[in-house]
């Protein structure tokens, strides 16, 4: 198997708000959408992110799964500078995102980031990392 991810799809309970948060939030557009089923938006080249009605979730997978809360999982985010991590958090929020932890300095490779939890659960990190650089294509860089 070639070492690869092209969709990841979350369960989601709200799937409106999931699409104003994304939408909104992040100014993010649809890939394609599906009203009261499911939302995709082309992440990057080759990764597609899909948000599934919960109920529609579990239909899809024959009733294997129950449960469809999402935790122990994070995405993160990386833009160029600290003041960026601080405007998109604040543009999540309006959104309708919670914010788990305010932009801040870590202590861990000179990261500054924040934490934000979307509608449904999913957590957010918005970082600068000023030991990485970020290609066009959106490869990550470790300097």
């Amino acid at each position: 198997m070639s070492q690869r991810i092209h969709f990841i799809t979350v369960a989601t309970k709200d799937l409106d708000a999931g699409r104003r948060f994304y939408q909104d939030g992040l100014g993010w557009e649809p890939l394609m959408d599906v009203p009261e089923e499911i939302i995709f938006f082309q992440v990057a080249p080759g990764l597609v992110l899909g948000l599934f009605q919960a109920d529609k979730f579990v239909q899809d997978l024959g009733g294997a799964v129950l449960g469809t809360d999402v935790s122990g999982l994070m995405l993160s985010h990386n833009v160029d500078s600290p003041e960026r991590v601080r405007a998109t958090v604040e543009k999540m929020v309006a959104a309708g995102g919670t914010v788990l932890k305010q932009p801040t300095q870590s202590d861990f490779g000179g990261i500054f980031h924040g934490h934000v939890q979307d509608p449904n659960g999913v957590i957010w990190e918005i970082a600068h990392n000023p030991g990485w650089r970020l290609e066009p294509d959106g490869t990550v860089v470790f300097e």
